[in-house]
């Protein structure tokens, strides 16, 4: 789960765990994280989380939203970004992107002994077993109890297909899309903008900014995320466009 730390000069406020899709920040009551200054607008920027990540977006605030010390209008956000509004500073903590770093960390410190290569003399051998024991104590396990390479027979796992957009309706009507970005945003800002996620299992679009909602095949979403599927067809701004997955 991802969450924020609220802190105002080095002090800790609270923590926000981000539970729901879209996570609103102002100085009114209704937000769902208040912030009581006159600095922060009524409605002064949002957080929506689609599964494992969180996408920032400045709601035209009058004093414009920070994250590491730099302007932003919209953000994705990184594990440890601190956003900055006004005195007051929210830290982005995911737990996900933490275990998927320590995870490729890992997965560089792994030296199988049959790429070890070998010593001219014993003394040499000696020197570089003490060295590699001491560093790396996983090649002291038995060999039974090492993880085994794959078979050199098996098959390769197949490579993901990759999603696309073709507008159907409008001035761009005919021209496509692929969508190559972890988040990919569509629409018009201030009228009806939607994001569309890529992840490994699959694409997912989510409502971000308009007072409708965008339409999948004539069906009006909510506020969750959903699974596109290929050739379905969305209408968002006023374009209908077609989603469909490319080898």
């Amino acid at each position: 789960m991802s969450k924020l730390t609220l802190s105002m000069d080095g002090l800790l406020l609270k923590e926000i765990p981000l539970v729901k899709e879209r996570t609103t920040i102002g100085r009114k009551p209704h937000n769902d994280i208040q912030i009581d200054n006159l600095a922060i607008s009524g409605e002064h920027a949002v957080i929506v989380t689609i599964l494992n990540d969180a996408f920032l977006e400045d709601l035209d605030s009058t004093n414009g939203t920070h994250v590491n010390g730099q302007p932003v209008k919209k953000h994705f956000l990184q594990n440890g970004d601190v956003i900055e509004l006004g005195k007051y500073r929210l830290k982005y903590l995911s737990e996900a992107q933490q275990q998927t770093s320590q995870a490729d960390f890992e997965k560089t410190m792994i030296i199988r002994p049959g790429m070890m290569p070998k010593a001219a003399g014993s003394g040499d051998t000696a020197a570089m077993m003490a060295e590699t024991q001491a560093a790396m104590p996983a090649l002291q396990q038995p060999a039974a109890e090492r993880p085994r390479d794959p078979p050199l027979t098996a098959e390769p796992p197949a490579a993901p297909l990759r999603g696309a957009i073709q507008i159907l309706t409008g001035a761009n009507a005919g021209k496509e899309m692929e969508l190559t970005k972890t988040l990919s945003t569509l629409g018009k800002p201030g009228v009806q903008v939607a994001v569309i996620a890529r992840r490994p299992h699959g694409y997912f679009i989510t409502h971000v900014e308009g007072a409708s909602f965008p339409s999948v095949n004539g069906k009006l979403l909510d506020a969750q995320a959903h699974p596109l599927l290929d050739h379905d067809i969305i209408e968002l701004a006023g374009v209908k466009m077609e989603f469909f997955l490319k080898d």
